[in-house]
């Protein structure tokens, strides 16, 4: 979808004046401030309801500056950036001392990332000359379904959009990869190695195959990055993930108490009835281009759970499995005791 040069152009003006702009990226759509305002970036945090230590990612024009942005750059950042940007990747640096720690939620590292999506590079490089950078988590509200078009956001933010509290929504389609980008942190090189703190469509076979090792999984003392949270990624309809060889008894059950469901699928089930199903593609890279917009359609249904087929927990899988398991986080109990009622 082509956006006007003159619609990216006022909404670059726009972030240059302290306001906030939804703008779509290959990963999700992003709620964006000037990286180097505190006051805007406080502004995306009130308006999604965002914990103030919980970190932003800052998003870069290609061919942008990094060492602006971050200080004590180790090598391989520099390998990962040739391989993998602009593209879904984020990386956790130092943050240079100039740089507000507003938008790294007082830690002293910072997330960045070059998007790809072009509607975003044409934002990035009119904002600033390009020499900006541009604060955006997803556009939605803290721990909810991220969105992937320029509706969800419209759908998420209505009073803030009315108000103008967000002043303007760049339309670019669909986001292509449909989850959060891949975070990596190379902060602690020397005693830890790469971690991993979030997988997503770059995975850790790819990134090893660039560094030479396999990435860490994060650990207490890891820092604090986007989308980490035990909760997160949520409807607000209790999500469940049943295995597949479980799902017409649990379904069968539900049904005898005379509950409503919803069904995730990517497997044919068609012995089951429900009141709503979404069958998602049996292929990582295509199941994650729909997640999202899959279960915010079933959270449309009216119904009293998500079902959701567990998925193969091999390592293509990691990202949406990531995801799901946080949407699904305590909802268990939820299930359990519809089945005891």
């Amino acid at each position: 979808m082509n956006t006007p040069a003159a619609e990216i152009s006022h909404a670059a003006a726009l972030l240059e004046a302290g306001r906030l702009v939804a703008f779509p990226t290959e990963t999700v759509y992003g709620l964006g401030a000037d990286a180097e305002n505190p006051a805007a970036v406080a502004s995306i945090y009130a308006a999604k309801g965002r914990p103030a230590n919980h970190p932003v990612i800052v998003h870069l024009a290609p061919g942008a500056d990094i060492n602006y942005w971050a200080c004590d750059i180790p090598e391989q950042a520099q390998q990962l950036i040739a391989a993998f940007w602009p593209g879904p990747l984020t990386l956790i640096l130092k943050r240079a001392a100039q740089i507000p720690d507003a938008v790294s939620g007082g830690q002293d590292s910072i997330g960045l990332r070059c998007p790809s999506h072009p509607v975003a590079q044409a934002l990035l490089s009119a904002f600033k000359a390009g020499k900006g950078g541009i604060a955006a988590p997803s556009a939605n509200k803290f721990g909810h379904v991220s969105p992937t078009t320029a509706a969800h956001v419209r759908e998420e933010f209505p009073e803030e959009l009315a108000a103008g509290m967000i002043a303007a929504v760049l339309d670019g389609g669909q986001s292509e990869v449909g989850i959060e980008s891949t975070i990596l942190d190379l902060t602690r090189l020397a005693t830890h190695g790469p971690v991993l703190l979030r997988p997503g469509h770059i995975t850790a076979a790819q990134l090893a195959q660039v560094l030479g090792v396999w990435p860490a999984s994060p650990d207490a003392a890891a820092p604090r990055a986007s989308g980490t949270l035990d909760a997160h990624y949520a409807p607000q309809t209790p999500v469940v993930l049943v295995e597949a060889t479980e799902l017409e008894n649990v379904l069968s059950q539900l049904q005898a108490r005379g509950k409503q469901v919803a069904l995730m699928s990517y497997q044919p089930h068609p012995a089951i009835r429900t009141a709503a199903w979404r069958q998602l593609p049996d292929e990582p890279v295509a199941y994650a281009h729909d997640l999202y917009a899959g279960l915010r359609e079933l959270d449309h249904a009216s119904a009293d759970l998500i079902v959701v087929e567990a998925l193969p927990q091999d390592s293509a899988w990691q990202g949406v499995n990531d995801r799901l398991r946080r949407a699904a986080f305590d909802s268990r109990e939820v299930l359990q005791q519809m089945l005891a009622e």
